[in-house]
């Protein structure tokens, strides 16, 4: 009945373990690791035209640079990157085109990452996932400031193809912070079975030429957070009534959920919380009161769900 021990969410460094100083992120698009120091040299890009044709010349972005095949670029700052085409002497129609990104790398070697903001609880946690139930499925969530040019890819980390899938993010705008979410699912995900391997969950940013990512690694069982409970209270016995959350796994008897009732009574001004392993509580003093339910898994410590809506 145990969901087994626990296992430690963590973020790692991707960009950090490439060997090359220049790496194919997609089809004609390059990240170029640039060392961010005053000292450091530039990275030189070769590029070569993908067409037959031999009077060609190259353009960064609408600004005109050189002739023939190919192309060296030096590639430091922000500005060196962008799109280089090959474009026709003749008839100045683009042949090809590469589009090349910086990925800042500090001093200790790891990749500098400023897009994203930190959510508060988890602590320092930039990419959050959470789970409703052992369904294999879950959702991911992050946050950045408000930025139109900002463009996200979320996928498994081990294989793009792979038995993870997520779906396109959804973005939500509040004040000057805006949060994205994007729903995964892990294929043929058995909840009566152990976990032996974590899922690794990638999200690349692009913001114009800048990239960065961000990795969340976790089983299953350490992002589970149930929906709130639903309930009802009787001020007149004090009877405190709820049943599980309608999208909480089942049966219930396999994954038993534990519960705190939150008592806040019109007499008193503090709050009173109550344990229960039950799905009902009698309160000591009935009456008019405030009271809320939430939820956890009972075998796995992982987070409580957030409190009920007021129970009537």
């Amino acid at each position: 009945m145990s969901h087994l021990l626990c296992a430690l969410l963590s973020l790692f460094s991707f960009a950090a373990l490439l060997e090359s100083a220049q790496w194919k992120l997609q089809e004609n698009v390059f990240v170029v690791d640039s060392r961010w120091d005053a000292e450091a040299a530039a990275t030189t890009v070769e590029l070569s035209c993908g067409s037959s044709e031999e009077a060609v010349y190259w353009r960064k972005d609408s600004e005109g640079k050189q002739k023939g095949k190919t192309l060296s670029v030096a590639v430091k700052e922000l500005p060196d990157a962008g799109n280089y085409s090959c474009v026709s002497e003749e008839s100045h129609q683009v042949l090809s085109s590469s589009l090349l990104l910086i990925a800042r790398i500090g001093p200790d070697g790891h990749l500098l990452r400023d897009i994203l903001k930190s959510f508060k609880e988890p602590n320092r946690t930039f990419l959050k996932c959470e789970a409703k139930n052992y369904s294999g499925i879950f959702t991911c969530s992050w946050m950045t400031e408000n930025n139109p040019n900002v463009k996200f890819t979320i996928r498994s980390l081990e294989d793009p193809q792979g038995d993870v899938s997520c779906s396109s993010p959804v973005a939500l705008s509040e004040g000057a912070l805006t949060t994205y979410t994007a729903q995964c699912h892990k294929e043929n995900f058995c909840p009566f079975a152990e976990e032996h391997q974590p899922i690794d969950i990638l999200l690349e940013a692009i913001d114009e030429v800048l990239y960065e990512n961000y990795t969340a690694s976790f089983f299953i069982r350490d992002i589970i957070k149930p929906d709130p409970p639903q309930c009802q209270y009787v001020a007149t016995n004090g009877t405190v009534t709820w049943t599980y959350p309608r999208t909480w796994s089942t049966p219930n008897s396999y994954f038993p959920l534990t519960f705190k009732v939150k008592v806040k009574s019109t007499k008193r001004r503090r709050y009173q919380v109550y344990d229960s392993e039950e799905q009902s509580v009698q309160l000591p003093a009935p009456g008019p009161a405030e009271v809320w339910v939430q939820a956890r898994d009972r075998c796995y410590l992982s987070s409580w769900s957030q409190w009920s809506s007021l129970c009537r």
